[in-house]
């Protein structure tokens, strides 16, 4: 626990809030024991809350649907998954013997969930303050202007684009590779059937995105 801490940037007063962000309701069930659900509830509110009020005055100029669009996929499985791993929340998490053996430690949807609710221990624990702290500890990158076009919705804006030419983009399933916990999928998007962009993501729904910005990349239309 003392370790976690360390990686969060913030000791706990009452360290039971963060045992409790850490138990998976398998272990809470095994063991009768309070489990994260009613804590990652609160962490949705309260890391959504944190990141729009960051966007809106980090980025004065930029209009609301545009600012919507970044908070989306800063709020996304994929970016907290990202922030867990980069904590290695994995290994600190309360699991069923079962669960654990099959994969719990690395299931994004495990990953987010269990960073929601830690973020919800912080801010029960330490305030409103104590929780944007870790949260942009937690996200770094993520949160650097420069990357804020990543999080914009690349299949919108790709099709956008296309569309001007009465073009219409079309996304292929390529492969799904790894484990039943843990799978990638594969996507390949095309325009009169000739691939113009390849991704790869833990959903397929993020698989067609980072196809279509691998799209927008070679066509040079970023923003």
């Amino acid at each position: 626990m003392k370790a976690l801490c360390k990686k969060l940037g913030y000791t706990f007063k009452d360290m039971k809030l963060l045992e409790t962000a850490l138990t998976h309701p398998s272990f809470g069930g095994d063991h009768h024991v309070p489990h994260y659900q009613r804590l990652e509830f609160l962490g949705d509110a309260v890391l959504e809350l944190a990141i729009s009020r960051y966007l809106y005055f980090e980025f004065p100029e930029v209009d609301e649907g545009k600012l919507t669009r970044i908070r989306a996929g800063l709020v996304r499985e994929e970016t907290l998954c990202r922030a867990a791993r980069r904590l290695e929340l994995g290994k600190y998490i309360r699991l069923s013997v079962g669960e654990d053996r099959s994969g719990g430690r690395e299931k994004p949807s495990i990953l987010c969930d269990v960073m929601e609710a830690v973020l919800a221990a912080v801010y029960l624990d330490g305030g409103f303050d104590c929780a944007v702290d870790v949260i942009r500890r937690a996200l770094d990158g993520d949160l650097h202007p420069r990357m804020m076009e990543d999080h914009l919705d690349a299949k919108s804006r790709l099709q956008e684009i296309l569309q001007r030419d009465g073009d219409m983009p079309v996304y292929e399933f390529i492969s799904m590779s790894g484990p039943p916990h843990a799978p990638e999928f594969c996507y390949s998007v095309t325009l009169n059937g000739t691939s113009i962009g390849e991704g790869c993501g833990t959903s397929k729904q993020h698989a067609q995105q980072e196809a279509a910005r691998d799209a927008l990349r070679r066509m040079g239309n970023q923003g």
